[in-house]
């Protein structure tokens, strides 16, 4: 039995016990979660800065750090978030329906746990947690694998929440950790068919794309985004200027900021350059095609086709001006990655073309592409944000986490 297999024999026994806790129990495991996290937030805050001083040591880009940085207050935030999933409804055991037939078998379609849950991700610590707290409620158990850039902390706080499982008598092993981080380890984690029960990737599209290419488990593909922002000849000046800024410059790094900017020639001569004052101040690299060019000057790089498939996932940006929605549509259904699209218009006959013509998980109209969240949505701390269109699309929260049971009872009835 290799290192893998043994974690998920762990995970397969531990997640029976997820299974059959109830309510009362899993909410009490996530409230202590909680509150170790708040009391070890020094203990976590020097886990951290290890990471961080590896991070600043390989050269990782400042949006990177970012993404990989605890601070006492975002602590207290990943903290706080794990308390609204405690605020949640537990969606184990509701009867989705139910039905009688003819020969006296009544049949109820119930919400079951998945089992055992695999997270492969990368440099965000805060999924350590929030993927952890999502498998419980939902009544599984979760197995863990980080990036190596991350390792310490992720070590930091898997202790600190395996602890606090124990302390209300609930196996430590629900939530689990690979402590190795070699690609040998990854690699027997996609194939840990017997285990796993589904294997969720959340990172880049590399890694997205190992993942579903290498799995031998099921995969829900999440995350990879290349989202857009359209700007409609009709939309109002200063919303547009307002959802490209946000939509980009918000927080860069994440999958559903935006990597390309869509504008109608008719407006592109008096928005672009007010889009690009509000870039400017964070220092904004654009790559742009010839009419870019020519309105916002040498500043801009000429756009190549492959500047239309990146996840820059910082402080840069490809802009195109187009001629209709038609060819803005045209252009997201080619380069896009199915994540989050969004028109700003006064047209609601271009907002409906939109909306029925983009292909994405989430498609927006007149508001910013970063409230493709879990916590936005409603839902509390979410697993991912599946791109794909079995099972679960779209910011995923608990229910994405359960799958159905079918439960028949009957009063003797055989087959004939």
């Amino acid at each position: 039995m290799n290192y893998m297999e043994s974690l998920g024999q762990k995970a397969k026994q531990a997640s029976y016990a997820a299974a059959s806790a109830g309510t009362v129990l899993k909410n009490q495991a996530l409230t202590a979660i909680s509150e170790a996290l708040v009391q070890n937030t020094d203990k976590i805050i020097e886990a951290n800065q290890k990471d961080m001083e590896n991070a600043v040591k390989n050269n990782m880009t400042a949006a990177m750090q970012d993404r990989l940085k605890l601070t006492a207050e975002r602590i207290q935030a990943i903290a706080n978030a794990v308390l609204k999933v405690v605020a949640l409804e537990d969606p184990v055991g509701e009867e989705i329906k139910g039905w009688l037939r003819p020969n006296g078998l009544r049949i109820r379609q119930v919400r079951v746990p998945m089992g055992v849950i695999g997270i492969i991700f990368e440099s965000r610590p805060n999924v350590t947690v929030d993927a952890a707290v999502l498998c419980l409620k939902a009544g599984n158990a979760v197995i863990l694998r980080g990036g190596k850039e991350a390792i310490n902390s992720n070590l930091c706080l898997v202790k600190v929440m395996q602890n606090a499982l124990a302390s209300v008598g609930l196996p430590e092993e629900l939530v689990q950790l690979v402590e190795k981080t070699d690609r040998e380890t990854a690699a027997d984690m996609m194939k840990l068919n017997g285990y796993l029960d589904v294997l969720i990737p959340r990172g880049g599209a590399g890694l997205i794309q190992a993942v579903v290419k290498q799995a031998t488990v099921p995969v829900i593909e999440t995350g990879a985004g290349n989202c857009h922002v359209y700007i409609d000849d009709s939309a109002l000046p200063e919303m547009a200027v307002s959802i490209a800024d946000n939509a980009k410059t918000q927080r860069p790094s994440v999958c559903n900021a935006i990597e390309t900017l869509l504008v109608h020639k008719e407006i592109a001569e008096s928005i672009l350059p007010e889009i690009k004052k509000a870039f400017d101040k964070h220092e904004v690299i654009i790559h742009g095609c010839e009419v870019t060019q020519k309105i916002l000057g040498d500043c801009v790089i000429p756009v190549t086709e492959e500047d239309y498939f990146k996840e820059y996932g910082n402080y840069e940006i490809a802009i195109r001006v187009v001629d209709s929605v038609e060819e803005a549509v045209a252009h997201i259904q080619k380069y896009s990655t199915s994540h989050s699209e969004s028109i700003v218009t006064q047209n609601m006959n271009h907002a409906e073309y939109f909306l029925n013509h983009v292909n994405s998980a989430a498609v927006y109209v007149n508001a910013s592409t970063r409230f493709t969240d879990g916590e936005e949505f409603g839902f509390g701390a979410e697993i991912g944000i599946s791109t794909q269109k079995l099972h679960a699309r779209g910011p995923m929260g608990l229910l994405a986490l359960t799958t159905m049971q079918y439960r028949i009872t009957g009063n003797g009835q055989v087959r004939g």
